[in-house]
């Protein structure tokens, strides 16, 4: 008896960039198996007619005939992680949980192979629960996408942008050289990053308490303690333009959920009295990299008001300690 091809859903969250969620959701059906795949496009409550436009193109390119493509649209804009969620929630058309999850950005687009390229690794490494691609930017560059998890010491080491520091703390680096092969990381960007189900049914969804940031850092270090692997596959491809539908790239501030985000990570995951020690590790990574500025004659590289935000974050953070998702409930059968 053949073996059935596996179930694969892949997502694309929309946020304001419809023009740009069609042309990711076309490289991406490009590259999707002819059966057993089907893509999803969320709309996070955009209110600027964007659910409008993808219904209707949807429609007029015969992309939803055999559901290979749905549109589903959320009441509210509760982040990256809430709005992936209701896709992994939903599963596929006929109702049944898929077997691998492919959360792709709307600015993302998938070189072809790279979706096989990811699901080969997956199920020829069986504990492997997470793996992302090599992403470039339209420049061509690499980003960096394959990391440590977040520590004091690499805040410190961040912050400071000193060599001699970098060197004694370079087991904590947070973005370490890309491997050039396939190589087991800590955690992986959320641009291209396909999940097996079995890893998100034992350990759940995405932390719908990050707004944005931090989010598949979380899930990663979920996975991680539950025993699964997360990898870096190069051999997977595909272009980022990066930060459309948050507008980073004119952020002249950091916005106040980045820092939420930030905290609750090293809150949740390692307690507050860490948060703490990472906060003031990256103040005193920050004093450093100012020191040497201010004696060189350099300019500081960091936004803004970045550390007066920073430290007035850390002293107004709620003291309660963060709620943690329960992992228990299987995405599958939640109610929606």
């Amino acid at each position: 008896m053949m073996q059935q091809p596996p179930r694969l859903l892949v997502i694309i969250l929309n946020y304001r960039t419809a023009e740009m969620t069609l042309r990711a959701a076309e490289a991406a059906l490009a590259d999707m198996p002819q059966t057993h795949a089907e893509l999803v496009i969320v709309d996070n409550d955009s209110g600027d007619g964007s659910a409008a436009l993808l219904a209707q193109e949807i429609a007029a390119r015969g992309w939803g005939a055999g559901n290979r493509v749905r549109l589903i649209t959320s009441p509210r804009n509760g982040g990256f992680g809430a709005g992936n969620n209701i896709a992994m929630r939903a599963g596929m058309s006929d109702g049944a949980a898929p077997d691998f999850v492919h959360v792709v950005n709307s600015d993302a687009f998938l070189d072809r192979g790279c979706i096989g390229t990811l699901l080969d690794h997956l199920q020829n490494h069986p504990r492997a629960g997470l793996a992302g691609s090599h992403v470039r930017g339209e420049d061509d560059l690499p980003h960096a996408t394959a990391f440590r998890f977040p520590s004091a010491a690499g805040e410190l080491e961040a912050a400071a942008r000193l060599g001699p520091l970098t060197r004694l703390l370079s087991s904590a680096v947070v973005a370490p050289p890309l491997p050039e092969e396939a190589a087991e990381v800590d955690w992986v960007a959320g641009a291209s990053v396909m999940m097996r189900w079995d890893m998100l049914a034992d350990v759940g969804l995405f932390d719908e308490a990050y707004f944005l940031y931090y989010e598949e850092t979380d899930l990663c270090l979920r996975a991680a303690r539950a025993g699964w692997d997360c990898w870096y596959v190069p051999q997977a491809r595909c272009v980022h333009v990066g930060s459309v539908s948050t507008g980073m790239k004119e952020w002249r501030r950091m916005p106040r959920y980045w820092f939420d985000s930030r905290h609750r990570y090293f809150a949740k995951n390692h307690g507050r009295a860490y948060a703490a020690l990472a906060t003031c590790a990256r103040l005193a990574g920050g004093g450093l990299h100012r020191l040497r500025c201010l004696l060189t004659g350099r300019q500081p590289e960091d936004a803004p008001g970045f550390y007066r935000d920073l430290a007035a974050h850390a002293l107004t953070a709620r003291r309660a300690a963060p709620a943690v998702q329960d992992p228990s409930r299987s995405p599958a059968t939640e109610d929606r």
